[in-house]
């Protein structure tokens, strides 16, 4: 994956936080070059007597009014780094770390924030050799930008606090001597370009928008699979029933499930002329995350290529821009409203397997769906603790969908005094991408149990795919046993890409 001057994807930054790409830089001498004007420019800039450069000739945030003398500006930045250093809560996992420096990465591969290429190029080797630093996931209002938790960026690059190198945590500073550097000496520019924007949030989004693609296949493919155990009406996903109302989204759901369907499937019986919202409705509900997807990508991957620091550099004039493209209303919009499809999702599913287990739902079907007969089917339960569990993952990712950016709250001496709670939204986002992954992992488990009690040769090519791949991790449950192991393998094989489901395409 080539970081330079040329914009980068939402795929990009996954590729390059799970360890499937890695990150290069640009052999463009233009681009090189621009990082020498642009410290250029901000030198002279600095040299004109009078002219003000925010966080170099002045304080920062409410403190902006500040002059800082030439002769501590080296320690205004060093002091910025470590006053940031209040991080809480849990630490970013190893791909959530990554995805935070390929984002911050690609924002300063532009050019425009005044820094040495040597930067970058650091930046660059810490995804190559997995240096990553160990950020704490709470205390940014993502507003000017991801202070706190790019502090932590900024901190790992100057050796201070503590990374993982190839996945052990040692400190930042033993890391650089393992790979024979030093660390790096910010100068008074470098320390707010690394952590005055939105990359923290931005890297989560790129996570949770990847992992919400792979949902809305799955979520169709267990629809199909309930469909076909409770013997639904396979009309309800004609073709012709979503022209007349052709949302994107709701066409390629209903397209995903009728594929599936017909896939070698034999004849079956249909036990209703209607089935419940659920199935029935079920590319609606899939659709609305479909569409949701193809309408964020664009904000997010504005985001992510964008200069989102402050101040800037204007390439052209060299003009030293003061704004706010730091704020993050967009990543907050973006992970607010893709929570709220995702969670509709786990609620969807959720239902599906309520009708799987009833009895005045399911046409058939045992109870619980217990894989025993005769006497000895009473004293088990099947997927009884199975339906409690669902319920309450879908109940929390359901809560989680109030926006985050409805709490704004104002702080810093007032200067922060409109936030976006980005981070926070993104953070939420990636909880309820967790959570309904898990009730859908819940859904095709009760599928494939469904599909035994029928016959599996009773369903579609697809369903007997989807059912084989689950079979080879987890047997049919009989006799109660738990079932925390299974549900593990079935997720692995989700997050894998291994469940054989439609591939996801935006529209």
């Amino acid at each position: 994956m080539v970081f330079g001057p040329d914009p980068v994807g939402i795929a990009d930054v996954v590729a390059v936080a799970r360890g499937t790409a890695r990150a290069v830089l640009s052999d463009e001498p233009e681009w090189r070059a621009r990082f020498e004007l642009s410290r250029e420019q901000l030198a002279e800039r600095l040299a004109t007597p009078g002219s003000r450069v925010y966080g170099v000739t002045t304080g920062v945030g409410a403190s902006v009014g500040t002059a800082i003398p030439e002769a501590q500006r080296v320690g205004l930045a060093t002091s910025l780094m470590r006053l940031h250093g209040v991080g809480t809560g849990r630490i970013l996992d190893e791909e959530e770390a990554a995805a935070v420096v390929a984002a911050r990465l690609a924002t300063l591969a532009r050019g425009c924030s005044g820094v040495r290429f040597t930067l970058v190029e650091r930046l660059g080797r810490m995804l190559q050799e997995r240096v990553l630093p160990r950020i704490p996931a709470e205390g940014s209002v993502g507003a000017s930008g991801d202070l706190t938790p790019l502090s932590y960026l900024a901190a790992a690059l100057a050796g201070e606090r503590e990374v993982t190198l190839r996945g052990e945590v040692v400190a930042a500073s033993d890391a650089w001597t393992a790979l024979g550097l030093k660390p790096l000496a910010l100068e008074p520019r470098e320390t707010l370009a690394v952590m005055n924007g939105t990359s923290a949030m931005t890297g989560l989004a790129c996570l949770a928008f990847d992992r919400a693609a792979a949902l809305a296949p799955l979520a169709a493919a267990v629809t199909a699979m309930v469909s076909e155990a409770v013997h639904g009406n396979p009309e309800h996903f004609d073709a012709r029933i979503f022209e007349l109302k052709p949302h994107p989204g709701s066409q390629r759901a209903a397209a995903w499930i009728r594929e599936h369907l017909a896939s070698d499937a034999p004849a079956r019986p249909v036990a209703r002329l209607q089935d419940r919202y659920s199935i029935r409705c079920a590319p609606h509900v899939i659709g609305v995350l479909v569409d949701a997807l193809g309408a964020l990508r664009r904000m997010l991957e504005v985001e992510l290529f964008g200069v989102d620091d402050n101040p800037m550099i204007d390439p052209g004039s060299g003009d030293v821009l003061h704004g706010g493209n730091f704020y993050g209303g967009h990543v907050a919009f973006a992970m607010d409203a893709l929570k709220s499809a995702v969670a509709g999702v786990a609620d969807l599913l959720d239902r599906q397997l309520s009708i799987l287990c009833t009895p005045e739902t399911n046409d058939g079907l045992p109870e619980n769906l217990v894989g025993l007969e005769g006497e000895a089917r009473f004293a088990h339960h099947g997927f009884k603790a199975m339906q409690i569990s669902a319920s309450a993952l879908t109940a929390e990712a359901l809560k989680l969908t109030l926006p985050a950016a409805s709490f704004s709250r104002s702080t810093e001496g007032h200067n922060q005094d409109k936030v976006s709670m980005g981070t926070i939204a993104a953070r939420d986002c990636l909880r309820v991408v967790e959570l309904s992954e898990t009730v859908a992992a819940i859904a095709v488990l009760a599928a494939a149990q469904a599909a035994d009690l029928r016959g599996p040769a009773a369903g579609s090519a697809r369903s007997r795919a989807i059912h084989a791949a689950v079979r080879a991790e987890v047997p049919v449950l009989r006799e109660d046993r738990p079932q925390d192991a299974d549900l593990a393998r079935v997720l692995a094989l989700h997050r894998a890409g291994s469940l054989p489901c439609a591939a996801f395409s935006s529209c």
